[in-house]
């Protein structure tokens, strides 16, 4: 492998990794319960590895076809690769073994496309189920009460399984704002445990990006999604 001279992306992973670590530890909480994805979407190979070099082992993509090619052309065995985008039920297809976890899965018929696709190739696709826990109509992601409702439903597909919750707060520049819908996505994940539905876990919450990541972890985050933070502004 190439060494890649880049000590910005080395200093801000640091940086960020720092932050996860102080925000956990302000909240009583293990920051080695708490994963970072670094978003790689719109990151050049070389960006990645670059961030490889600095410590990542965790990237997210967000388009299935982009992120194959990267996949493959960085070559990393060590690497777990997380999907976080919009998934179009036409794109499953290429959500093949290579995902560790897929992030945002908005409803019970993508989880029924994943769980046949998955089933034909005879292996578990580890999910989570998006909520849109802010209600705004440009979001995706079930409401609350329709995750609650059909909760039962993912749990008897086979070839799936619900580990977490996920969702995307409104674009805010006071990270505080966030807070509360961070707030609520923990409280609806302990109520749906509560219920104790057979085929569903949901130890994991992603949640968080990079004006607002602190304050997730602060609110039980176990994964959150840094990308601009780590790589700098996307052009």
């Amino acid at each position: 492998m190439i060494q890649l001279v880049t000590p910005l992306i080395v200093d801000n992973f640091e940086s960020v990794e720092k932050n996860i670590s102080d925000a956990a530890k302000k909240a009583g909480r293990n920051p080695d319960s708490i994963r970072l994805i670094v978003v790689s979407k719109q990151a050049s190979s070389e960006k990645v590895l670059a961030a490889y070099q600095a410590g990542a082992r965790c990237f997210g993509e967000n388009k299935a076809q982009e992120a194959v090619t990267k996949i493959d052309e960085v070559n990393l065995p060590d690497v777990s690769w997380h999907f976080i985008g919009h998934l179009q039920t036409n794109k499953v297809k290429y959500l093949d073994s290579r995902f560790d976890l897929i992030h945002s899965v908005d409803s019970l018929s993508l989880a029924k496309k994943i769980s046949t696709f998955c089933e034909g190739q005879n292996r578990t696709q580890a999910v989570l189920l998006q909520v849109n826990i802010s209600g705004e109509e440009a979001k995706f992601g079930m409401t609350p009460s329709e995750l609650k409702k059909q909760l039962s439903n993912f749990g008897q597909l086979k070839g799936i399984r619900v580990q977490g919750l996920m969702t995307i707060p409104p674009q805010d520049p006071e990270p505080e704002n966030s807070r509360k819908y961070f707030l609520k996505l923990r409280e609806l994940r302990d109520t749906c445990q509560a219920l104790k539905v057979e085929g569903i876990e949901l130890n994991d919450l992603s949640m968080g990006m990079t004006s607002d990541y602190k304050i997730a972890v602060e609110e039980g985050a176990t994964l959150v999604r840094v990308g601009s933070a780590i790589f700098g502004s996307r052009s």
